[in-house]
């Protein structure tokens, strides 16, 4: 519902965070829950008037998600906090653009589809760049060690891979005529499994592969490679992330077989 002037955070809030958008248990990242939502919030009255598009809007957000991987090829702890920085930017803007979207009305399937190749390229890019650093590539030393890279990009298309699969759920349905798939349908029909899908949700490891998380734990990780002169952390950081990938796409596929999403 635009207007010709700038909407108050009272006027938005009920259009652009309609009721169940922050209860999304797939959908919504525990960051905009906790606090980007709210300031998105106050971002959107500056640009639901504007000609910037939502589309546009996600155009930008892919561009910070990708310059954070590429930040973490700054050695030292310099490309370790702007690639997070770079993150939380990706972040408050795939907040934002669905927000002016609502208060135009101008959701759509094409502003659906640029989200989620966004979300692919962003994290793939964050992680790649993760294994990159690690392979010290711009070290003065000139000693690179490709395994690291390769590590980040097994990281990278594990990565990927976990939210193909969600997603293909969905292709998988609506080429047999079904609709999308139900949230309580993602619980598996088997009690064993059950068990260990809540088992991993408390723990919550598999988030260390997605954007905001990975981008943290490489901050925190360059923080420890500072205080000891070397690369140790971030590399055993490396082997952690891919390790978590490459058995989060085993587990969260057998999850999906065994569930009803597919039925």
């Amino acid at each position: 519902m635009p207007t010709s002037q700038k909407p108050s955070t009272a006027e938005l809030r009920p259009v652009v965070h309609p009721e169940g958008v922050k209860d999304r248990r797939s959908g919504e990242h525990w960051a905009g829950r906790l606090y980007m939502r709210e300031i998105s919030l106050r971002c959107d009255p500056y640009l639901v008037n504007t000609r910037v598009t939502p589309n546009q809007l996600t155009h930008l957000m892919v561009v910070a998600g990708v310059l954070a991987g590429a930040a973490l090829l700054l050695p030292g702890l310099l490309g370790a906090v702007l690639g997070a920085v770079l993150i939380q930017i990706y972040l408050l803007l795939d907040c934002v653009d669905g927000e002016v979207a609502r208060w135009r009305g101008q959701t759509s399937i094409t502003g659906v589809y640029l989200d989620r190749v966004g979300h692919y390229l962003s994290e793939a890019a964050l992680l790649v760049g993760f294994g990159i650093r690690a392979a010290d590539v711009f070290g003065a030393e000139g000693d690179t060690n490709w395994l690291w890279a390769f590590l980040g990009t097994l990281a990278a298309l594990g990565a990927i891979l976990i939210k193909a699969e969600t997603d293909l759920v969905d292709v998988a349905r609506a080429r047999s005529g079904l609709p999308a798939v139900k949230e309580e349908a993602a619980t598996p029909r088997s009690s064993g499994l059950a068990l260990a899908r809540k088992a991993a949700a408390a723990l919550k490891f598999h988030r260390l592969v997605g954007g905001v998380e990975a981008s943290l734990f490489i901050l925190l990780l360059a923080v420890g490679d500072l205080i000891r002169g070397d690369l140790l952390l971030t590399r055993i950081g490396v082997v952690v992330l891919a390790a978590v990938a490459v058995l989060q796409t085993l587990l969260h596929l057998v999850s999906i077989l065994a569930s009803s999403r597919l039925k």
